[in-house]
């Protein structure tokens, strides 16, 4: 038996209502530009928008003009869409609560995850929507993911709660040592003064 080893998310495909909503949030709301547009080739009542959410991957939506924006919340049961995040920068992140209250768009606030800060919102469905901003930046050849699978592991052997500043700043000096040369012979932190 062998594994169907995935090497990215391809894109998302979520049910919306007509093209116009569709299009008046996901690109003006969240600024992602609207770059194709066919049938739903399984449903010719609907169309099929696609959206780039900033990495050149897809959020794509299936509209119909029947279908008219309802803001409660979609359903939370097992199996299905608790929320979506969305990567947004450190400067893009401060600028989210003054940016949904000008449009009087209901959110949580900031909210600390440790690693990352967040607010979260409704679409016009009412789906919950993550805007993410991480608290780091990980060294030249990592990814994010690679600092976390170390934070998580510094995170345990101190048996911490969860993961924190202390925890990303020192994964990130194991990766630099890990990943990268030096001709000194002791990497230890020391003191010049």
């Amino acid at each position: 038996m062998r594994k169907l080893q995935t090497q990215g998310l391809h894109h998302i495909t979520l049910i919306g209502a007509d093209r116009q909503t569709s299009i008046d949030f996901w690109e003006g709301v969240l600024g992602m530009p609207f770059i194709f547009e066919q049938p739903n080739l399984d449903d010719p009542d609907e169309g099929h928008l696609y959206f780039d959410p900033g990495d050149g991957r897809l959020i794509t939506i299936f509209t119909n003009e029947t279908r008219k924006p309802k803001r409660s919340r979609t359903p939370t049961e097992a199996g299905n869409v608790h929320h979506i995040a969305f990567n947004v920068s450190r400067a893009t992140f401060s600028q989210v609560p003054e940016r949904l209250d000008q449009r009087g768009i209901g959110h949580s606030g900031p909210k600390d995850r440790g690693f990352m800060d967040s607010i979260y919102f409704r679409d016009p469905l009412g789906l919950l929507i993550e805007l993410a901003c991480y608290r780091f930046e990980p060294p030249q050849g990592c990814t994010h993911a690679d600092v976390m699978v170390e934070a998580h592991r510094l995170r345990v052997e101190r048996g911490d709660y969860n993961i924190q500043d202390i925890h990303l700043a020192d994964a990130i000096e194991r990766l630099v040592a890990r990943s990268q040369s030096s001709l000194s012979t002791d990497r230890s932190p020391r003191n010049p003064y």
